[in-house]
């Protein structure tokens, strides 16, 4: 867990600060800057995008970790890198052909309850092609072990751009359409960096000779990309319904809990940068036992530190929502506690997902992925109609519960090992306790004052438990590292 913690926890200080980034961005500037139809009309675009994304690079972003350390010499990786960045056009170039044929049908039919969307359908395709090739490249990066930089580059670069141009509307050196287009623009640079930054790692010669396993690599992405393409519907459909449903105003309110609630998933994301191609090169290897040790640890440590965010987020969200001033978009309480209940739980799975997509039981994901996918759709469907953008939340956290858990169970049945010991149980205590004893205390100062006491109080006490109860060696270690 040597690399994984040095770097997850490089991750994470860079996560953080790219949510902090983030978090002034959606709660303050989108909010009071940007016209709540055009931050609506953002957030379907990208997040249209992202469900578009797998599709288009061919689901190449997993299969160079899932084969890449399987090469044994330089010529094999180069043809299989080669193969990587070349195939995906494939599909980008027949789909861009149709897409032009049939423009005008699409752009009516997803613009059909909100006409502001028609003139921008075309950038979907624009920012999922952009999305995808920062993928591919970043995964070049990660199967060599380099996850920092590329992190770096993907949470922070796009952020900080953002803000300069939200504070452009806001000076009024650019209009709300322009910011929309400079968006675009922001995307397709950041994939070029990537482009550059990956290549310096390594560069590999272009082969174009199709590799020897070129059935199992077309085999393995095609399952990748329904797979990777029902878990962006699983993320971002939300987003892409509620225009067709309800006022596209109402996407920006909703957008502001998601962000808020996806605070918790910060370590997860943090972790699964390098320890995905650790967790692939293993089961390459067939060393089950270091998987298994991995599962485990990655579990508790993930549990550790996703369940104080979700004690900070979820103890102070009402005052969070005062401080934004904005009451139109303080509606998302109940959004931010279910969203941040699924992301809980999914961290409690630790490397589960990183086992199934890169063990010789990949095609079951697809199946999973596809049934969640179905499941949430009919859900938001459902929800929605019968009780607005709290049913969208709701659908997730069913579908979250239900699903994960049918994964748990089939990495313990087929390779007989599970993430969960007796400290699990203790920790999910311990922020049980911490929620329910502090849910209620509300201190008479302003809201911003009232979370930095409430968060120094609940952080020091969780802290002070999980040291002296020895929960986790490697955050114990951390914690005399840096507390020292």
């Amino acid at each position: 867990m040597g690399i994984v913690l040095k770097q997850s926890f490089t991750n994470t200080i860079i996560l953080f600060l790219g949510f902090a980034i983030g978090g002034i961005n959606v709660l303050f500037l989108y909010t009071h800057f940007l016209h709540e139809d055009y931050y609506g009309l953002n957030t379907f675009l990208l997040s249209s995008a992202n469900i578009l994304l797998p599709l288009l690079v061919f689901g190449m972003q997993f299969t160079i970790i899932k084969f890449f350390t399987s090469y044994r010499t330089k010529i094999e990786q180069d043809q299989f890198l080669t193969t990587s960045l070349f195939l995906p056009l494939l599909i980008i170039i027949p789909l861009a052909v149709i897409g032009a044929l049939t423009y005008e049908t699409i752009a009516t039919w997803v613009s059909r309850e909100n006409g502001i969307i028609k003139s921008y359908t075309y950038l979907i395709f624009l920012v999922a092609i952009f999305m995808g090739y920062f993928e591919v490249f970043y995964a070049f990066s990660k199967v060599q072990f380099q996850s920092v930089i590329g992190n770096f580059i993907k949470e922070i670069f796009s952020r900080i751009c953002t803000t300069f141009l939200l504070i452009a509307v806001y000076l009024q050196w650019i209009t709300d359409v322009q910011f929309i287009y400079a968006i675009v623009i922001v995307y397709g640079i950041r994939m070029l960096i990537m482009m550059v930054y990956a290549f310096s790692l390594y560069r590999p010669q272009l082969i174009f000779k199709i590799p020897a396993n070129i059935k199992e690599i077309i085999s393995y992405s095609f399952y990748i990309i329904l797979a990777g393409s029902a878990s962006s519907i699983l993320l971002d459909i939300d987003k892409f319904m509620i225009p067709q449903l309800q006022k596209i105003a109402e996407v920006a309110y909703y957008s502001v809990g998601i962000y808020i609630a996806s605070v918790v998933a910060i370590p997860s994301r943090a972790m699964q940068q390098i320890i995905n191609p650790i967790t692939a090169k293993e089961l390459n290897n067939n060393n089950l036992e270091e998987v298994d040790k991995l599962y485990k640890k990655s579990s508790i440590t993930l549990l550790i530190a996703g369940g104080l965010l979700f004690l900070l987020i979820n103890l102070n969200v009402k005052n969070l929502y005062a401080f934004i001033n904005k009451p139109e978009y303080a509606v998302g309480g109940m959004i931010v506690l279910m969203i941040s209940i699924a992301e809980l739980y999914k961290l409690a799975l630790g490397t589960n997902g990183a086992i199934l997509t890169n063990s010789r039981f990949y095609r079951v994901f697809f199946y999973f992925s596809l049934a969640m996918a179905v499941s949430v759709v009919l859900l938001n469907r459902w929800l929605i109609q019968l009780i607005g953008i709290d049913g969208a939340a709701l659908a997730t956290l069913i579908v979250v519960l239900l699903f994960s858990t049918f994964k748990l169970v089939y990495v313990q049945q087929k390779l007989k090992m599970q993430p969960f010991t007796k400290k699990t149980l203790i920790i999910l205590i311990v922020i049980s306790v911490l929620f329910f004893a502090f849910y209620f205390v509300e201190f008479p100062f302003y809201p911003l004052l009232n979370i930095i006491v409430k968060s120094l109080l609940v952080s020091i006490i969780y802290v002070l438990i999980i040291y002296r109860l020895n929960i986790s060696e490697e955050v114990n270690v951390l914690l005399n590292k840096y507390l020292k």
